[in-house]
């Protein structure tokens, strides 16, 4: 048998993702499932053991074999069995239906309904509801599981190698101070959605620098290649010699989730590598600005949710409308900073019992 999983397409919700691909395996335990995804996810499910391999799907990029009907050709090929999709974009259905995939299951959205053979009754756009669930839903309809409960069903994995952790290690070594600190602290200021999930470059820095003076932990900045700017800057206004970035490295996602996995707290704005922390067991204070805290909910008990309550908000908008993005301006650093240091307290308790 033959699965093809139609990944989401941002960081964070392919991590969301993971339980419902994880039931699936263990429902089809013989099946070869096949990941489908756009290129720069190949590096989140290294090592999980969740998909067996992997078509790429890029519907702009330079490449013509990763295009949709090239990759309908491809799977016409394969002569998959069953098709999951997490997408709802109309695009990957008809990929999936002139692929010739015999059962296509998914939500009935964006008039696609005519392309799937199994059309799940999606939950309205208007009130928000957290993905995760949503998945499972999916992974459930095909016959998958849960023998664990409400929590087995959220519950995200993710893995890293001992080449990433090594890796890792010896470029803190280099650029960080871990002889002179009392553990790591990662701030991920990032956020593919657009610049109003940004919290201000100014106010990570104070954040950083506080974090190194009170708590003595070596503060690192991550990055993305689309952020590497803003974390020099972050380290340039903190002006700390415990707050460095990854800023020099060549950026990936398997580095990422090396730092998060041996970090004692990530803090980050709503963007994919939040979600890193919650498999590594690692607490997170996450700053929400323009989007609904309901849609990625995912409610790992070690996560802290700061959202600033304005009158024009949530709005969901990539960009500010009104100009003045008060939602992330108007967050200050005195209480970012006071989740933070009872996140620290806390894990500093549960260590010691």
């Amino acid at each position: 048998m033959k699965i093809a999983m139609f990944c989401p397409n941002w960081v964070g919700d392919l991590v969301m993702a993971t339980p419902a691909l994880r039931a699936v395996r263990n429902r089809y335990p013989r099946a070869e499932i096949i990941g489908i995804m756009r290129p720069y996810l190949s590096d989140v499910l290294d090592g999980t053991g969740l998909i067996d391999r992997e078509l790429f799907y890029d519907p702009r990029g330079a490449n013509p074999a990763q295009r949709g009907w090239s990759l309908s050709r491809q799977l016409r090929y394969e002569d998959i069995d069953l098709a999951l999709l997490f997408t709802n974009s109309f695009r990957t259905a008809m990929i999936a239906w002139a692929g010739r995939i015999d059962r296509r299951v998914g939500f009935a959205r964006d008039a696609r309904r005519w392309l799937l053979t199994d059309a799940l009754k999606p939950k309205s756009r208007r009130t928000p509801h957290p993905v995760i669930d949503e998945y499972w839903r999916l992974a459930a309809y095909v016959g998958a599981k849960s023998t664990g409960g409400t929590a087995q069903r959220r519950q995200m994995e993710l893995a890293t190698s001992s080449d990433d952790e090594l890796r890792f290690q010896r470029i803190l070594a280099r650029i960080g101070s871990p002889e002179e600190t009392r553990g790591l602290v990662c701030l991920n200021s990032g956020g593919a959605f657009g610049a109003a999930k940004h919290w201000p470059t100014s106010s990570f820095a104070e954040l950083g620098r506080l974090i190194a003076d009170k708590f003595h932990k070596q503060v690192l900045v991550l990055c993305g290649p689309a952020e590497q700017a803003q974390a020099r800057e972050i380290v340039r206004l903190a002006g700390h010699p415990h707050v460095v970035s990854l800023a020099g490295e060549s950026p990936s996602l398997r580095l990422t989730k090396a730092a998060i996995r041996q970090a004692d707290l990530l803090v980050t704005t709503d963007s994919g590598p939040r979600h890193f922390a919650a498999p590594f067991n690692v607490p997170v204070v996450t700053i929400f600005g323009p989007t609904h805290i309901a849609w990625s909910e995912t409610f790992y008990p070690k996560a802290v949710h700061l959202q600033l309550h304005v009158d024009c908000g949530p709005c969901q908008k990539r960009v500010c409308p009104l100009g003045h993005h008060r939602c992330m301006q108007e967050l200050g650093v005195d209480r970012v900073f006071s989740a933070v240091t009872r996140q620290l307290h806390e894990t500093a308790r549960r260590s010691v019992a």
